[in-house]
């Protein structure tokens, strides 16, 4: 009952509350800035501290006599204070206005020169509007009834109108930046989560569902694409279960075949049809072990790629078999060892065959692990050099079918690399050239 109450977590949810999350943080921080700058930039006149200042001169100025008031005033004043003495109060041509300050106000003043003592101050606010005078005002009255006036000729504390406003759209800016990529790394990551799994899927059929998570749109997309993945494996699964029976049960007709071959007169005729016996048996039995390849069974792991065609090159050797190799000796790879020796061995074993002097080449980049096998032999032509991947397709004027394979290798090689989300080229330099290329991250 809860949960048919709640909106349903959706794209157009999500962006309406990154919108109105955006606005309440520029509008928190910049509520927060003009309550504090505003007091920062125009504080009232006993928070600038000049107060202590004007209780010290005024007692030194009333201690001197009436006719050096002035000159003393004017010997007070500094860059930071403009002191200012006349008889009347008048003569100090300031606005309407003002407060005085009280014993609660400005306690250290009327500490200083007593509670009685009459004090007016002028804050900014105090002027016209746009007056180019607006200024801080005390004024001191003395025991003669003559005043002293305090004016700060320029501010020292704050920020101007422009740099206030300068800071607050900044404020504003940054707030609305930082609520729109944190909501954005929320829901760019399940949909870049969702890519790296449907690219994986492209390599690897054998991929686990991928996870829900995030808005509805992005959950029904998911539910859509595991369904599509789990029937794509159903029918691969079972297409190849179907065409391993098939193979499976072509062998009893073709030891029967075998058989009555035995009771053939024809000579001739006996030993050509025993050949094709045997061709038919080697393919079934190619059929047979590629349908029942367990690489795609094998979990990634971290193994040394290097360490592992180094191996592969010793065993060939033991075998008299020279073969060169270069490229870093160390290098940690995350990946299905046994399925990526398979393929090595294959190319390999098709550059002794076909070729001479077979060399083997490692390399790495940001992206990708290359390894290339590479022979001096005839090479290929350009128009097979797609075709061989085919299975049972085999080059009859490079192989021999005594010697050669039954067109299966390099599909099944191909099949592997790329369940490993990689890629299997072939190309004529000097002979032929096998490139694999894999992701750093199988």
């Amino acid at each position: 009952m809860i949960g048919r109450l709640l909106p349903r977590d959706t794209l157009r949810r999500r962006i309406a509350l990154t919108i109105v999350a955006a606005m309440v943080a520029s509008l928190t921080l910049n509520a927060l800035f003009v309550q504090v700058a505003g007091i920062w930039a125009q504080p009232p006149i006993e928070r600038t501290g000049l107060l202590e200042q004007i209780a010290s001169t005024t007692r030194v100025i009333e201690a001197a006599p009436a006719s050096l008031r002035a000159q003393l005033a004017s010997a007070a004043s500094n860059p930071m204070l403009d002191v200012a003495w006349h008889a009347q109060r008048d003569q100090f041509n300031l606005p309407a206005g003002g407060a005085q300050l009280t014993a609660d106000s400005a306690p250290v003043l009327r500490r200083l020169l007593g509670a009685d003592r009459e004090i007016d101050v002028f804050n900014p606010s105090d002027w016209p509007d746009n007056s180019t005078e607006a200024r801080y005002v005390a004024l001191v009255r003395m025991d003669d009834g003559s005043w002293l006036s305090f004016t700060p000729p320029e501010r020292s504390w704050g920020l101007n109108l422009p740099a206030r406003l300068a800071v607050v759209i900044t404020l504003g800016l940054i707030a609305t930046l930082l609520v729109a990529w944190i909501a954005t790394r929320q829901l760019a990551n399940p949909i870049q989560r969702f890519a790296g799994a449907a690219r994986r899927f492209g390599g690897d059929l054998n991929a686990p569902p991928i996870h829900l998570e995030g808005p509805h749109e992005i959950r029904q997309a998911i539910i859509a694409f595991n369904t599509m993945q789990a029937q794509i494996q159903h029918f691969i699964g079972e297409r190849t279960h179907m065409l391993a029976s098939i193979s499976h049960d072509l062998r009893a007709p073709l030891t029967r075949m075998r058989l009555r071959s035995e009771f053939m007169e024809d000579l001739d005729h006996q030993r050509k049809l025993i050949r094709d016996i045997e061709e038919m048996q080697s393919m079934i039995n190619a059929a047979l072990a590629f349908f029942r390849e367990d690489t795609h069974l094998e979990q990634s792991t971290a193994f040394d790629l290097s360490e592992l065609l180094q191996t592969i090159i010793d065993d060939f050797r033991d075998q008299d078999i020279a073969i060169d190799f270069s490229g870093p000796a160390h290098l940690v790879y995350i990946g299905r060892p046994l399925g990526i020796k398979r393929v090595i061995v294959n190319l390999l074993e098709n550059a002794v065959k076909y070729g001479q002097h077979p060399r083997t080449a490692l390399s790495v980049d940001q992206e990708s692990v290359y390894i290339e096998v590479s022979d001096e032999g005839p090479g290929i032509p350009d128009a097979a050099l797609q075709r061989v991947f085919d299975p049972f397709f085999r080059l009859e004027t490079s192989r021999n079918r005594d010697t050669g394979g039954v067109g299966l290798g390099l599909s099944a090689a191909r099949a592997i690399v790329r369940e490993q989300g990689g890629e299997l080229t072939l190309s004529n330099r000097k002979g032929l050239v096998a490139r694999v290329e894999l992701p750093r991250s199988a």
